[in-house]
């Protein structure tokens, strides 16, 4: 079977009208507004030092940022605005998904913008500029009639540098819940899909080509005074926009909204619960790949309708509890906490994902490890590598607090890699997760906890504030309740794990409901 006969490839390009309509958006917005702000700024500032000086350092600091943390950085702005403007004046707006991304990313297309609309103003010969004087043309005529028209080539090499990066940068903005190329790349990560990786760079790629060539007939076209081909460009731009909102167009409301994190475990999940809502006659799509703060605030600001969280995660992150209380004390205090805000913890769904050291089983072994705190007499011998929050987790602190635990050196990494990292030896002991079917895989061992530092990690499933009371949601998903154990979701979650065209988080979901949905 060659490479473009394997179905991912097709499964991938039923996707592309979504999520490449919602990046062209996302991306022609932020530079849009990018433009109506930086180059009035550029105008007012290219013949003042000071303030010219200031701009071009603080839009040079933007840049300096990682373009996913400036986009998750607006979220919880937003998020803080919008309840304010709700509180004073009875407006609110949704701070999740398009807003914080456009946002973020105008802030990135400002720099390239202002220093060529400087250079390219300030360029002008000013014997020009005099004699544009000279024949009684005011300041601003001068500007629009001479200056501007002169400077506009250099401006346009500006925006187009502007546009390769905000639509590079637009794949970011998966997380914060903006729809957009991304989702091929976050999702592909997790699930070992490198299909939806190579996809998702592709069609980046692709797009990045295309609207810089677009822009760049624009530029040529200004350069060589050619109507022909300022007006080719124009309307390849404005052809682009209308091809994705075609697909748009018609669409029926997409009904409830099901979140899910970044890791392959809740795109299986999520694919579950959507398939579920959809077997009962309800309209659902899912919105993966999103952040673990940012997934709950949108679930308490209704811009989802569900997803599925773990305990210990909502006990620590959102409580901000330290202690560890028994399973079903925890969970009662949990939900008694969640229903003051609205949120109701319809139940679980009957297996735990918590955090958990993990070793190879033979190196375990041979050290005579089999506890944590078996671990902690070696620990200064051994190098640890978590995910990308787990050292900035109260989790970490709490385990070394209890043990003592001071490791040689420890590593961030993605979560799927961090199992083959350990299996090799790349490093020594990792921060894995106890439902992961990769533990087995790679013939790895979690080491008990004796003094449980980690509290339960109970999968739950939480609804947003306005579906407390939607009976027939909840009657779609009550079958689900405490039907998947950790054995099955461990298979699942190695199936997921796979790199063929079963691995995939819809075919996973329904091998799990065919599993757990028997009566």
């Amino acid at each position: 079977m060659s490479l473009f006969s394997d179905p991912r490839w097709s499964d991938a390009l039923s996707h592309l009208p979504d999520y490449l309509g919602n990046h062209v958006r996302v991306s022609l917005a932020a530079l849009a507004l990018g433009l109506a702000v930086s180059l009035p700024l550029a105008i007012l500032t290219r013949n003042r030092p000071a303030p010219r000086g200031i701009l071009l350092a603080l839009a040079s600091i933007v840049q300096t940022v990682p373009g996913l943390a400036l986009l998750a950085l607006f979220y919880p702005l937003l998020l803080a605005a919008a309840a304010l403007t709700l509180a004073w004046f009875g407006i609110s707006f949704s701070a999740f998904g398009f807003l914080p991304a456009m946002l973020a990313l105008a802030l990135y297309s400002m720099l390239p913008v202002l220093r060529n609309g400087i250079t390219g103003l300030n360029g002008i010969d000013p014997a020009l500029i005099e004699a544009a004087e000279g024949v009684g043309m005011t300041a601003r005529q001068s500007l629009v009639l001479v200056e501007l028209p002169l400077a506009l080539p250099v401006i346009m090499a500006g925006i187009r540098t502007a546009a390769v990066w905000v639509i590079g940068t637009a794949t970011l903005s998966t997380p914060i819940g903006q729809t957009s190329l991304g989702n091929y790349i976050f999702a592909g990560l997790q699930t070992q899909n490198w299909v939806f990786v190579l996809f998702g760079c592709l069609a980046s790629a692709l797009l990045a080509l295309a609207v810089d060539q677009l822009l760049g007939l624009i530029e040529g076209g200004l350069r060589r005074r050619s109507r022909l081909r300022t007006g080719l460009g124009a309307v390849g731009i404005a052809a682009l926009v209308a091809a994705t909102l075609v697909p748009t167009m018609g669409r029926s409301s997409q009904g409830y909204v099901v979140g899910a994190k970044t890791f392959a475990e809740q795109y299986v999940l999520s694919a579950l619960l959507r398939d579920r809502l959809q077997a009962a006659g309800l309209s659902a799509t899912a919105r993966s790949g999103l952040g673990s703060s940012v997934i709950f605030g949108a679930l308490k600001a209704g811009d989802i309708d569900l997803y599925i969280d773990y305990s210990g995660t909502l006990w620590a992150n959102q409580l901000h509890r330290t202690d560890i209380k028994p399973r079903a004390e925890l969970i009662a205090e949990l939900k008694t906490a969640l229903a003051k805000e609205n949120i109701t913890l319809l139940g679980e769904l009957g297996f735990e994902n918590a955090y958990a050291l993990v070793i190879p089983k033979k190196r375990a072994e041979a050290l005579g490890i089999r506890t944590i705190a078996d671990l902690a007499a070696h620990a200064s011998t051994l190098s640890i590598a978590g995910d990308y929050e787990f050292f900035s987790r109260p989790e970490w602190a709490a385990l070394q607090k209890a043990y003592g635990l001071q490791f040689r050196a420890q590593r961030q990494m993605q979560p799927d890699f961090m199992y083959a990292a350990v299996a090799s030896g790349e490093v020594d002991v990792i921060a894995g997760y106890t439902s992961d079917g990769l533990i087995a895989k790679y013939e790895l061992v979690a080491l008990d906890d004796p003094r449980q530092a980690i509290p339960p990690y109970d999968a739950i499933l939480l609804l947003a504030p306005k579906r407390a009371g939607d009976t027939r949601l909840q009657e779609a998903l009550k079958p689900l309740l405490g039907k998947i154990d950790i054995t099955t979701m461990r298979e699942a979650n190695l199936r997921a794990a796979g790199n063929d065209a079963n691995s995939s988080p819809d075919v996973v979901a329904k091998w799990l409901w065919e599993k757990v949905g028997k009566p």
